[in-house]
């Protein structure tokens, strides 16, 4: 409880302001000289200073100064870690927020004394834009970065054999020299620090993570890297064993038992948060509309606010799904336990009640706390075969049949009313890795989309709308899931983009899904779409989570929010919660050694913005680590196919050589411009194309072409091929460019020079060391 405030101590937000706007560090030093405070009042603003630290609106950073909670403290030691060009970026060297460190601009004056990455520096920060930039104060002694990476065993200067660290990012440019492998034998994975700086940089090896391609390595690589939490400590696997044994009774629910409720989820699912079901409406006024209900998880009823099970999955934000394991953001006992909605079993659930009319515009709903027994859990696959057979199989009820007729009709109507509203219609290809049963790699394929998927998907955005609606119409705080207009920015470049197809795109027009869905339609003949919708992709703002609505811009809908999975979004959860303060939900008892509350709170109302950014830095990271470890499988599932011939598509070109990626599989590979062949090469950026220096050959997005595979990495993921044979012309013809201007990098027509002529093809590029 905050103490009474004493007469001249200044309030907490005048604290907070005065600490966002120096420009200094600042302590409890300097507030108290800010606000003149003598004797007793420093006293009481060293009580004041305490509250706010454990209240969350402060944070003390080293070397005892405070600065805005979750945000960048104005003086503190920050670490190099990329030079793109002229650009210098770094990240704080401590960071304790929930959310991942940000990247922060640093603005070196002048040159002397470059920074090099690794290179510590005391700075300045301040918020510029929706990012922050660094002004370095002093240059500091060198610390340790740590690093993934495999031990390899290789030839160092002078042909001696050394020991080298081989980063598990594949973006990483060098091996590091190792000075001390510790107890780790060469192949294995370990975590190293670095030490020194520029060519004097040493890997010293702290953690043997093990044999790089056991079973969950790839994961584990990715688990690692990103720092994401997998290990539930006990007092959170306490709280879960108490909360799973939680009495569940028909007292404060609907009882909805006698329903033929189904849930239809991947075959591989792992835990089961959706469910539905759907009639026609015999309701006159409604005459050819449904009834549906969409009954999801009641995780709040296990998962309670300020309890541990409730901090940790805070702490995470969601569960990270990779092809070998799930990182859960509950404990399996509720994850895959209680919470999990099973065919057979009685289970909590909140019963989101729609009513549809006959045009698919959802007229009305309600939400109640609910007690279901699912009929059937269904796989997408098997959904959709006995829908298009009109056959049940064996293991079903009766009953089960008819709800499948039932949901495919009332479907009908959604997909119309989606038709209607016509939302961004982006259908790209989705990976899956297939394992065996010892954990091998069974086959990668593209992943088929089935109507019952659709059919999901609609329900389940009925659902979140219904919430956010039910939400608003109580007044009550939303966290909305965030889909923002492309920025004119990302418009201009897209212009750019399509005027190289000779296609025109209006930036004064009113910009909505339909228009970017024309331009798909116009493209649909042509095998160049999957180009122009990971372009279309390109120019869309990023999703995120908050308290300020401003529309879903991909759905085309004014209000969204996402209440269907809370098993594994924190999002969901705080939603549920608002929906049982906001209609009166909360069940009757108060259980022992719990939290009694399952509401959302009044502190949580008011700290929502706080909770999307954390949440929201959060999914980024998953969505990211899950990417790089199908990037890994696909390497691994490549590794074995060096020196073939492969169907690949130019995905990106820079001015170093162009990424392609494999036809089917995904991964993407560099084809190093140093491999082209002897003629100098000219980056087109609006293009996005590499041309011969006389028109002869050309390397654009989008285009299609064999290549050789050279080498694929499991560990890092990455790809590197190579062109079958050295290029003779005629992938497209082009005039000859104009001869560059000394000095530029760039010729008369403003074209970005490769800065040298490219190695023959029979002259292999041996990478770096450091």
């Amino acid at each position: 409880m905050a103490r009474k405030q004493h007469h001249g101590l200044p309030s907490p937000e005048q604290i907070l302001r005065f600490i966002e706007e120096s420009k200094d560090a600042v302590g409890k030093r300097e507030i108290a000289k800010h606000f003149a405070l003598h004797g007793n009042d420093k006293i009481a603003l060293k009580a004041l200073l305490k509250d706010m630290t454990d209240e969350g609106l402060v944070d003390l950073a080293p070397g005892r100064a405070f600065h805005k909670h979750g945000g960048l403290p104005r003086v503190t030691v920050l670490r190099v870690a990329a030079i793109e060009g002229s650009n210098v970026w770094a990240v704080p060297e401590r960071w304790e927020a929930a959310t991942p460190a940000p990247r922060i601009r640093v603005i070196e004056q002048g040159r002397k004394g470059a920074l090099g990455v690794g290179d510590r520096i005391l700075a300045r920060t301040e918020e510029r834009g929706s990012g922050h930039v660094a002004h370095p104060m002093k240059r500091l002694a060198a610390s340790a970065e740590m690093v993934i990476g495999v031990l390899v065993e290789d030839v160092g200067p002078g042909g001696k054999p050394m020991v080298w660290l081989r980063p598990a990012d594949k973006r990483a440019r060098y091996d590091f020299a190792v000075a001390d492998k510790g107890d780790a034998d060469i192949g294995d994975l370990v975590r190293a620090e670095l030490t020194g700086r520029g060519a004097a940089i040493k890997a010293k090896v702290v953690e043997r993570l093990g044999d790089p391609f056991a079973p969950r390595a790839l994961s584990m690589i990715a688990i690692a890297r990103h720092e994401i939490p997998h290990v539930f400590d006990g007092e959170t696997i306490a709280e879960a064993e108490k909360a799973a044994k939680l009495p569940l009774t028909p007292e404060g629910r609907e009882d909805l038992r006698d329903l033929p409720i189904v849930a239809i989820d991947p075959i591989d699912a792992r835990d089961h948060d959706d469910a539905v079901w759907a009639i026609l409406d015999d309701d006159t006024s409604n005459k050819g509309g449904f009834r549906a209900i969409v009954a999801i998880a009641d995780v709040s009823y296990y998962v309670r606010p300020d309890g541990d099970l409730d901090r940790e999955a805070r702490r995470r934000g969601n569960s990270v799904y990779f092809p070998d394991q799930v990182v859960p953001m509950l404990p399996e006992t509720l994850s895959a336990g209680v919470c999990s909605l099973k065919a057979g079993q009685d289970r909590a659930a909140m019963a989101c009640h729609l009513v549809i009319d006959k045009h698919g515009k959802v007229t009305s709903w309600r939400f109640t706390r609910a007690l279901v027994r699912l009929r059937a859990n269904i796989a997408y696959e098997h959904a959709q075969a006995a829908y298009d057979a009109d056959t049940p199989r064996d293991e079903w009820d009766a009953d089960v049949l008819p709800t499948l007729k039932n949901l495919w009709a009332c479907w009908a109507l959604l997909a119309k009313a989606r038709a209607a509203r016509a939302p961004l219609d982006l259908d790209l290809p989705e990976r899956q890795v297939i394992l065996d049963e010892q954990g091998g790699i069974a086959e990668i394929r593209v992943r088929d989309r089935l109507d019952s998927m659709r059919l999901i998907e609609d329900y389940m955005i009925a659902a979140n709308v219904a919430a956010a609606k039910a939400l608003e119409a109580k007044k009550s705080p939303v966290m909305y899931r965030i889909h923002e207009p492309p920025s004119r920015e990302k418009l201009v470049s897209l212009k750019d983009y399509l005027e190289t197809f000779e296609r025109s795109f209006a930036l004064g027009q009113v910009i909505t899904p339909a228009v970017f869905n024309r331009l798909i339609d116009g493209f649909s003949e042509d095998d160049r779409l999957p180009e122009i919708m990971q372009a279309i992709l390109r120019s869309q703002t990023q999703a995120y989570y908050g308290p300020a609505n401003a529309g879903h811009f991909g759905l085309a809908l004014g209000s969204y929010a996402h209440f269907t999975s809370p098993i594994r979004r924190y999002a969901d959860l705080v939603v549920h919660r608002a929906l049982v303060d906001s209609y009166k939900l909360e069940v009757p008892g108060k259980p022992k050694d719990l939290p009694a509350r399952t509401g959302l709170g009044e502190a949580d109302a008011k700290g929502l913005s706080r909770i999307g950014e954390t949440i929201s830095a959060l999914e980024r990271r998953a969505m990211e680590a899950e990417r790089e470890t199908v990037d890994r499988y696909v390497a691994a599932y490549l590794s074995t196919k060096k020196g073939e011939i492969v169907a690949a598509r130019i995905t990106g070109v820079q001015p170093f050589g162009f990424f392609a990626t494999v036809d089917g599989l995904g991964g993407d590979g560099l084809v190093p411009v140093s491999t082209l062949g002897s003629e100098r090469f000219f980056y087109d950026e609006a293009a996005r194309s590499l041309d011969s220096e006389h028109g002869r050959v050309s390397f654009t997005t989008g285009q299609r072409l064999d290549l050789r595979l050279m080498d694929a990495n499991p560990i890092s993921g990455a790809l590197r091929f190579e062109l079958p044979d050295a290029p003779e012309g005629g992938f497209r013809n082009r005039a000859p460019r104009r001869d560059g201007v000394k000095g530029t990098g760039k010729d008369k027509a403003g074209k970005h020079m490769v800065g040298k002529r490219g190695r023959p093809a029979n002259i292999k590029h041996k990478g770096k060391r450091r």
